[in-house]
């Protein structure tokens, strides 16, 4: 299918989606790398919104740009685990003038926006989806370390319920390549700055149980954001670590983005569907993993949610007892 999308381009551009995380930047930088090197007379141009310093191992990740420059038009823009065009954020305008479109993602959300559309919510990772569009014969060792980075982070280190079969065949493929797979887990999952430790303690801290201990909520607000000296890219993993408190069913976590205006990432541990919930907000994601952003206060907030929490597990278990 790559190949066919890219008979006749002499100009790609690639990006993802806004507060790019390991996925995002994984699969973009994994197809970079690919693409330079299979398609050496075809001009590539990656384009990312700044992320996190521990990805800086990655093999020319400095090629990565942060902004766009002067007026541009691309033969074929590539949007890679972005559910919703206008996440492309400061990309959207090169998405729009491109010749042509392609989209590879596996959000349950995406509603086939490009003129091309790879999608499959079912995968555990864009960077899986990547993986299986490339020849193996080609994968040396920077692309395996980016898509490996990509299926590790979505994956929770491959303990979520999105992982198949088919992502351990990819992993152990990769590993193959001479990556160093333990570092890439150990540095860029696991390894957390005294600041984010800081914040995670005082979010688990001030967080509260709410319908019988099934839901745990938790905020953090501009204010505390300034004292600690943190930004977005340090809350990574909040919610997950949240969402495995014994007999909760649902995390919510939300931090703000200005005031009165919150960011909401959504995590359930089984049955709810918190895609659902999302997408009622405006936003999207998976079932176990989604988000949106929302005006008001993170009690009121809440407050919305847990609503929409109550009523999937009143309609489930009244299911389980017919």
């Amino acid at each position: 299918m790559l190949t066919k999308v890219l008979d006749g381009v002499k100009t790609v551009a690639i990006g993802g989606h806004i507060r790019p995380d390991g996925d995002c930047v994984g699969s973009c930088l994994g197809m970079y790398l690919y693409l330079t090197k299979v398609y050496p007379e075809v001009k590539v141009d990656v384009y990312l919104q700044r992320f996190s310093k521990t990805f800086g191992f990655l093999q020319r990740i400095e090629d990565i740009k942060h902004e766009v420059t002067g007026e541009k038009e691309y033969d074929l823009f590539i949007s890679l685990d972005c559910g919703d065009r206008e996440r492309l954020g400061f990309t959207l305008p090169l998405f729009d003038k491109a010749k042509r479109t392609l989209c590879i993602d596996h959000h349950e959300s995406n509603n086939a926006f490009a003129d091309v559309n790879y999608i499959y919510p079912e995968a555990s990772s864009t960077a899986e989806l990547v993986y299986d569009l490339l020849d193996k014969d080609e994968i040396d060792t920077g692309i395996a370390q980016a898509i490996y980075l990509g299926i590790v982070h979505d994956t929770g280190v491959f303990q979520y319920s999105n992982v198949a079969p088919s992502t351990f065949q990819a992993a152990a493929f990769l590993i193959t390549k001479e990556i160093d797979a333990p570092r890439i887990i150990s540095e860029t999952f696991y390894a957390k700055t005294y600041a984010q430790n800081q914040i995670l303690g005082r979010t688990l801290l001030e967080s509260f149980l709410l319908l019988d201990g099934r839901v745990i909520a938790g905020s953090v607000s501009r204010r505390v954001m300034d004292f600690y000296e943190v930004n977005p890219g340090d809350f990574e993993g909040i919610v997950s670590q949240m969402r495995v408190t014994e007999g909760v069913e649902v995390a919510i976590f939300m931090y703000e983005l200005e005031p009165g205006n919150f960011k909401v990432s959504l995590r359930s541990k089984d049955i709810v569907d918190v895609n659902r919930i999302a997408a009622y907000f405006g936003g999207g994601g998976h079932k176990k993993a989604a988000g949106f952003n929302m005006a008001g206060t993170a009690h009121d907030i809440t407050n919305n949610v847990t609503k929409f929490v109550a009523e999937q597990l009143k309609e489930l278990e009244g299911n389980a007892r017919d």
